[in-house]
């Protein structure tokens, strides 16, 4: 197999240009840039990029991890990592969990072995103490608020975007207000839960079990929400629901059986997504593009500097008002 010793000399250059032609290095001539690759071709030379990433210590590529690859939230998260990446020059590798904590572990055991750079954990099945245990093999961010860890996060403050989206609801005249959540035990889901049951219980509104509803994360488990509502004899006057896709398709299949939004039930979402644009869908936008962005930005850095520091970042979010509420 020919190696760079070989190309230079039939190239007549020396072993440093060779170099620099492989790195895309600006200062070669274009003679001699031309005489290597025309070499390169001749001989059929590929790089050995085990042998690269040995030389110098980095593999160019950073793990993603996320649970489902077609839900939209992710998609977006995914969006605004994937054009920092590219600018950066560096490879995405996808890791979708199911939310199987045996397949994270997976992943990280790839940044312990070298194989990756880095991670990014868009959404965990995992505890915080055990992420902590792989910052000692190389940099690790999430896109939750894990608290003070010793691996970086970017993050809103669920439980204060949810409070306001419920000021919002009773600022409006609701009283009786309802709750669709995806995962049921996810952390920030724990955190948007306990942000109602508490504001309810200071404002002395009603609180019903069967008003909150879990395992919500497409447009038919809308839909298959807005068929429980018809079965009930006291309704929720509006609801608040986790994922604009959600809301979409409690909305459609609402309004098929003549239930009238808002007059009839107020709809808020969550996540400013394109769907809740075109139905004019009241939301909060928890900016999942800027959060995928910073991301990647805060973990490349690390990758770039060695830095082991963690950096935790808080992202604004904003409530758009609609027509639903």
């Amino acid at each position: 197999m020919a190696n760079i010793k070989e190309i230079a000399r039939i190239a007549g250059v020396s072993v440093t240009t060779v170099s620099r032609v492989l790195n895309n290095h600006p200062y070669v001539s274009d003679n001699k840039r031309a005489a290597v690759l025309n070499t390169i071709e001749q001989l059929h030379y590929t790089r050995n990029m085990n042998a690269v990433h040995l030389i110098t210590g980095r593999t160019g590529a950073i793990a993603v991890i996320l649970p489902y690859i077609n839900l939209y939230y992710f998609s977006i998260v995914m969006d605004g990592l994937a054009h920092e990446a590219l600018n950066a020059q560096y490879r995405l590798i996808l890791c979708q969990s199911n939310y199987a904590a045996e397949e994270e572990l997976k992943v990280l055991e790839m940044l312990r072995n070298k194989e990756i750079d880095g991670v990014v954990i868009v959404s965990t099945a995992l505890q915080p103490e055990v992420i902590e245990k792989y910052t000692d093999y190389g940099p690790i961010i999430t896109c939750q608020d894990s608290g003070e860890r010793r691996f970086s996060s970017v993050y809103i403050e669920h439980y204060e975007a949810f409070w306001d989206g419920l000021e919002y609801l009773t600022s409006k005249g609701y009283r009786k207000i309802g709750y669709c959540e995806g995962r049921q035990n996810g952390s920030s889901a724990s955190i948007r839960q306990s942000a109602f049951r508490t504001f309810l219980s200071e404002r002395n509104l009603p609180f019903r079990e069967e008003w909150m509803v879990y395992d919500c994360m497409t447009e038919e488990d809308g839909a298959g929400v807005a068929l429980s509502l018809l079965d009930m004899q006291d309704r929720p006057e509006a609801l608040i629901i986790t994922g604009d896709h959600v809301a979409a398709g409690l909305i459609i299949e609402a309004r098929k059986h003549g239930l009238r939004i808002p007059e009839d039930l107020a709809v808020m979402g969550f996540d400013n997504q394109p769907i809740g644009r075109l139905l004019g869908i009241t939301t909060i936008d928890n900016h999942l593009y800027d959060m995928g962005a910073a991301a990647f930005r805060i973990i490349h850095e690390q990758i770039r500097t060695g830095s082991r520091v963690p950096v935790h970042r808080k992202l604004d979010y904003v409530i758009i008002e609609r027509g639903t509420v």
